[in-house]
């Protein structure tokens, strides 16, 4: 696995968690909620990561200065999360292997479901492989939309969803592993012709999948993994299943 590297996205404040601290220093028992991510990354076998950091750069780049495989690329302004990643370009261009992101605010992500995704993406050859999860309350969450042939076809935002899209319980979690060459590729063919004037990420898989390219989705997260940070009290929840899963405090 050394040959992946990993992009954590961390430029953002979280302005709906009411506080100045960017949002990935937030303590998740007792220590800045990225260590966590930063620590399944690395028992995973991933060693090499670049963390995107824009808001309050600094204090990001100071608080992860200890950690070892650390590398930084700056979003000073932020157009969306495929914007996020290109900011990576210069420091990624020359790799042949695979680029693994997660965002920095998902402290329960789990080694084991790395290893998963990186194994499966492997086996199959595939150019981008999305990490998903079946969730019996998909609201508000992007669908994983699969052909007749039950391979991934493309995301669809819950706003943008229709009935029987409504309907779909294998959701996206912001997980994916591509090639790196071939998310370079897609990259650059991204739009931000949307209504938020933004560059996705999510629209990636799509476009290499119209390329013929291969894509699929692995719904292998466990139900932990599908809880989200945004508000000090959906922070508060993570940190009691944290507990009950077992997680040290510092």
């Amino acid at each position: 696995m050394s040959s992946t590297t990993a992009i954590v996205l961390a430029a953002g404040r979280g302005t709906r968690m009411k506080s100045d601290l960017p949002k990935v220093l937030f303590p998740a028992l007792g220590r800045p909620m990225i260590h966590w991510v930063l620590d399944a990354l690395q028992a995973a076998g991933i060693q090499d990561t670049i963390v995107v950091v824009g808001y309050r750069a600094d204090d990001v780049k100071d608080e992860l200065a200890g950690r070892s495989g650390m590398r930084f690329a700056l979003q000073a302004e932020q157009h969306g999360t495929g914007h996020a990643v290109e900011m990576c370009r210069s420091q990624i261009e020359q790799q042949s292997g695979s680029v693994f992101v997660v965002a920095g605010d998902s402290p329960l992500i789990q080694p084991d479901s790395i290893r998963k995704v990186i194994e499966q993406f492997h086996e199959q050859r595939l150019e981008c492989l999305l990490g998903t999860l079946i969730k019996e309350d998909p609201t508000g969450l992007g669908r994983i939309v699969r052909g007749a042939d039950g391979r991934f076809e493309r995301i669809v935002e819950h706003k943008d969803a229709n009935e029987s899209e409504l309907a779909i319980q294998e959701v996206n979690m912001s997980t994916y592993l591509f090639d790196c060459q071939a998310l370079l590729w897609s990259l650059s063919q991204l739009s931000n012709e949307n209504s938020q004037g933004e560059y996705y990420l999510t629209d990636c898989p799509e476009i290499l999948k119209r390329d013929g390219r291969g894509v699929d989705a692995l719904p292998v997260l466990q139900a932990c993994e599908s809880l989200s940070i945004n508000t000090v009290d959906e922070l508060a929840l993570v940190e009691s299943k944290m507990r009950e899963m077992g997680y040290a405090s510092s």
